[in-house]
């Protein structure tokens, strides 16, 4: 472990108390004066504590720069995605050595009448652009001479002549949105400030839909721009006044209409707008009065019929069939169709469809897989069986990436904890699989390493899954030094996926390992309910318990045993280390929720009002108040012996606010009674994500991984 350069001075914030009253409760905040974003004294601050990280770390550089040049040398930065077909021509991606955006680029497609070779993509040199190859948006030189580039969406009109897209160069996620033209490649001259995510044409291309958010940074209404009108003129479609719901739309199957769906964690509503029908209303199909979480498919046709995917009695979804006329504000979901019937070992996570089948996502046995299901006889006693595609890796994701009406196929992808991304396309006619493509990796074999399932126990009884994640040629028969990561929030999976960066934590002989915790998604809805709002603290105790398994069966070494976490995961990283600071010798939060009480006490915040669906409402309840006032971090830092900790923010982050880890710091070392340093890390260009381009993220990551490698005391590779 490098020793911190005795020069090294960290900053003292000064202290400004004001007082907050809730349900008879005051807290008394002497740090929140760090909200002011633009105050010089706040930038003066994040500066002189980037300065004092950037010298306690200083001896940590040679060991970053190894990271980055193994993560660079292991890349194969000259590469190009599957062209995937859509609407005649052939649309893929490609990656340039030395370049750190992507280039959007498409080929016309040929059409023979031959399905299979229709379907089937063209092979191209990632060295070589194809005869005709056309550059649709180059991120490199869009993003010259910014400080950080996005993008954030793209939509092709029917023709396939015009692109909508949207850029953003802050990190803050609020976009503008430009159209071109393919066939001159000019803009056009309409230019939108302030888009979201989420765009499409109308079927004649006349008209942009596009969601734009409110002050607190909420997706609250769709408009519609009609090309060639000024901007201020745009009409709303759609205005969702709900401060706790979050707006959006896809465009149906058949690129007709416009699905409106609002919703938060715990129930949606989903309503239809004719793009076809100049004078068509937006008609409600699922209302929210149901509270149903739920999703909707319209079956291609003039029958009028809709898949939908929901929760009605059914925890873990099941997925039905109904007509049109069967659907409004009186719709009653007993009267539907059963197409999937509920199961409490199977998860479903939502369809698509093609001209011929249902595609469903579902998680079993904690794993993401794809089934398929024929339309003939859907949701009839003529139904037909589900068919999966099987795969070799025991824990491997496998999602549906592509389909489309016109498709004889769809397209999934692949990946395993050490299987690199691969592509394939599932002939529907037969269900042969065909693998496109797999993500060359340099200097990589896979036989090296090994990924296990193992089953912690926490102290109500509650298994936890765990996967762990070392060199094959480890001796396990004696400690080691181990890396635990979690999230734990919102029901999202940490499902088997392939990094790179993470092999150049194994190869120095740490253990990686990923904790299933409470408040994820992996083993099903009643695991999410068991981590949210007044069952929260279970997140916590469930690393806490997985923590002490990994000690007590002799896997982790107690002297070298970091956390890793980020966003809703950092704010479990301030949990664990109010509450078991002795278990590690040092905490990662990455963009840490960690002042989560203050952010949801104030709706004027970005997304606080959305998140009472997650968290509680402690403004109304007071029970939530307090048993949030009992686990917030900030609130809860009080004079213990922390471990060495390190705080990475960005200061345009509009999803965690930079101003939650830089108070928290400054409480932790206020109060700490221990001699490990804590550390904020400001990427003052930078969003939610880090700063942008794959370069700058490698970076991001080698400093993470630096870090936490350093306070392993495993700064050298192990032959």
């Amino acid at each position: 472990m490098t020793p911190e350069p005795l020069t090294a001075s960290a900053p003292i914030a000064a202290k400004n108390p004001i007082t907050r009253t809730f349900h008879g409760d005051t807290f008394t905040d002497d740090y929140e004066w760090m909200r002011e974003k633009t105050s010089p004294q706040v930038l003066d601050h994040l500066k002189a504590e980037n300065a004092y990280t950037d010298a306690v770390t200083a001896g940590q550089e040679p060991l970053r720069q190894a990271i980055f040049d193994e993560i660079k040398a292991r890349t194969v930065e000259t590469d190009l995605s599957v062209p995937t077909r859509r609407r005649g021509w052939w649309y893929f991606t490609r990656s340039v050595e030395g370049k750190p955006y992507t280039i959007q680029c498409r080929v016309k497609a040929r059409q023979t009448g031959d399905l299979r070779a229709d379907w089937t993509p063209p092979v191209i040199d990632p060295e070589t652009a194809l005869e005709a190859e056309q550059v649709l948006l180059d991120g490199n030189q869009l993003a010259q001479g910014q400080t950080f580039f996005a993008l954030g969406g793209m939509a092709l009109n029917e023709e396939s002549n015009l692109l909508a897209y949207c850029i953003d160069t802050a990190g803050d996620e609020r976009f503008t949105l430009y159209v071109k033209d393919l066939d001159t490649g000019l803009l056009l001259p309409d230019v939108i400030e302030g888009v979201f995510y989420g765009l499409a044409f109308s079927p004649d291309s006349s008209t942009v839909f596009y969601v734009v958010v409110d002050e607190t940074w909420r997706p609250h209404q769709i408009k519609a721009h009609v090309l060639g009108t000024d901007p201020a003129e745009d009409t709303v479609v759609y205005q969702e006044d709900d401060p706790g719901m979050w707006l959006g739309f896809d465009l149906s199957t058949d690129r007709t209409k416009l699905l409106i769906s609002s919703g938060n964690s715990e129930y949606a509503e989903t309503s239809v707008l004719d793009l076809t029908a100049p004078a068509a209303q937006v008609r409600l199909l699922v209302p929210r009065s149901l509270r149903l979480l739920h999703g909707v498919d319209l079956l291609p046709g003039a029958d009028g019929a809709a898949v939908i995917t929901h929760d009605y009695q059914s925890p873990n979804n099941m997925v039905s069939l109904a007509g049109l006329d069967q659907l409004g504000g009186q719709t009653q979901p007993a009267q539907w169709r059963t197409v999937v019937e509920h199961q409490q070992t199977v998860k479903i996570e939502g369809t698509v469809l093609t001209g011929t089948h249902l595609v469903l996502s579902v998680r079993r046995d904690t794993c993401e897989r794809v089934q398929l299901i024929a339309l003939d006889g859907l949701g009839t006693d003529a139904q037909q069986a589900a068919l999966e595609p099987a795969f070799e890796d025991e824990l491997f994701t496998a999602s549906p990436t592509f389909a489309s009406l016109e498709a004889p196929l769809i397209r999934i992808g692949y990946t395993a904890d050490f299987t690199p991304a691969r592509v394939y396309d599932l002939w529907l006619e037969d269900q042969s699989l065909v693998l496109r493509k797999q993500t060359p990796v340099n200097n990589y074999n896979a036989e090296d390493y090994l990924s296990t399932r193992e089953w912690a126990v926490a102290a109500d009884g509650t298994r936890i899954p765990l996967t762990i994640m070392r060199r094959a040629d480890l001796d396990t028969s004696v400690p080691n030094p181990v890396l635990v990561y979690g999230y734990g929030s919102y029901e999202a999976s940490m499902d088997p996926g392939f990094g790179i960066p993470r092999l150049s934590v194994l190869d120095r002989g740490v253990v990686f390992v990923i904790a299933h915790v409470r408040g994820g998604g992996e083993l099903g809805r009643e695991w999410y309910l068991q981590g949210k709002k007044l069952h929260k603290k279970n997140t916590f105790t469930d690393f806490i318990d997985a923590t002490r398994y990994l000690l007590d069966t002799g896997w982790a070494d107690p002297q070298r045993l970091v956390a890793l976490g980020g966003s809703a995961g950092g704010l479990l990283m301030g949990a664990i280390a109010n509450m078991a600071p002795q278990l590690y010798t040092a905490i990662v939060a990455q963009v840490p929720f960690v002042d989560a009480l203050t952010s949801i006490l104030d709706p004027e915040l970005p997304l606080s009002a959305l998140e009472w669906e997650e968290w509680g409402n402690p403004i109304e309840d007071k029970e939530v108040y307090d048993y949030m006032k009992s686990y917030s971090p900030y609130e809860n830092v009080t004079a213990q012996a922390y471990p060495k900790i390190a705080a990475v923010t960005s200061l345009n982050d509009t999803r965690v606010l930079y101003v939650e880890p830089a108070k928290w710091v400054a409480k932790l070392r206020e109060l700490t009674t221990g001699e490990q340093p804590i550390l904020l890390k400001t990427e003052m260009e930078g969003g939610h994500g880090g700063a942008s381009g794959r370069y700058e993220s490698w970076k991001s990551r080698a400093w993470d991984y630096a870090f936490i490698l350093d306070a392993l005391g495993c700064r050298e590779i192990v032959d």
